[in-house]
């Protein structure tokens, strides 16, 4: 269905002109053979990602250079993650194959019961959200990248995208105590040649499949990650991580 290979820190995940759809860097639609995974060393802050990807792949000999100079496969989905491709797991179930790396360095809580009043964005607030692109010193991320030979109907994979992390975040609750990262992201590729499917829900068998592949491959890369069980939980790494602690104003439309 999907060939998946690990070379120097990267995971590749392979079918001939599959259509990506990526929440990532440099996301959005795509058509290529391939979408990937790269792990970054501790206290990366090359900003320059396009180059540093070519770098990498070709480092790896998943790509020539002189590919990467003619801008064959110039733009092909890629993640970025602190953790390692030795922690990577797939799990495979019907129409469906999902690659999970898992870390939790950076946690996002979302309490249901907020301390903060309906108030306005503190100036510290309002500066974090106008320089996105800082990130953690020590990046967590939690990625996924899912696969299907099936051609999905338009709607039907933006709609497994968020199958896909609602899995995930009820998988980290269950698991961890967090609902995800400061960074999470989501690959969905499929065949624009295959079996139409109109829909991808959870009660499809699209979605159903999704669910338990994101569920498994999950809970299997935060065994290795964290093989002695000492999750970094949301207090253990404050300063890597964000609390939506506020209250928004509800009203009726």
């Amino acid at each position: 269905m999907f060939e998946a290979t690990v070379r120097d820190d990267v995971l590749r995940l392979r079918r001939p002109g599959t259509r990506w759809l990526s929440t990532g860097w440099n996301g959005g639609r795509s058509r290529g053979p391939a979408a990937y995974n790269v792990a970054v060393p501790e206290g990366f802050e090359r900003t320059d990602l396009g180059a540093y990807r070519d770098e990498r792949l070709t480092r790896a000999g998943l790509i020539k250079k002189s590919d990467a100079e003619r801008g064959a496969e110039s733009d092909p989905p890629t993640l970025f993650t602190g953790v390692a491709m030795e922690h990577a797991r797939g799990a495979r179930r019907g129409p469906v194959v999902a690659y999970a790396t898992v870390g939790l360095s950076n946690p996002a809580m979302l309490p249901m019961e907020p301390a903060g009043a309906a108030e306005a964005v503190d100036e510290s607030e309002r500066d974090a959200e106008a320089r996105p692109e800082r990130s953690p010193r020590r990046p967590g991320t939690v990625n996924l990248i899912l696969g299907t030979p099936r051609r999905l109907a338009d709607g039907a994979a933006e709609n497994l995208v968020a199958v896909a992390a609602e899995a995930k975040a009820a998988t980290l609750l269950a698991t961890a105590g967090v609902p995800g990262t400061t960074s999470d992201a989501v690959v969905v590729g499929d065949d624009p040649d295959g079996e139409p499917a109109a829909f991808s829900g959870s009660a499809t068998a699209i979605g159903a499949a999704a669910r338990v592949c994101v569920r498994d491959a999950v809970r299997a890369s935060l065994r290795l990650r964290y093989p002695a069980g000492d999750l970094p939980g949301p207090a253990d790494d404050a300063e890597h991580g964000v609390v939506a602690d506020r209250r928004a104003e509800v009203f009726t439309p």
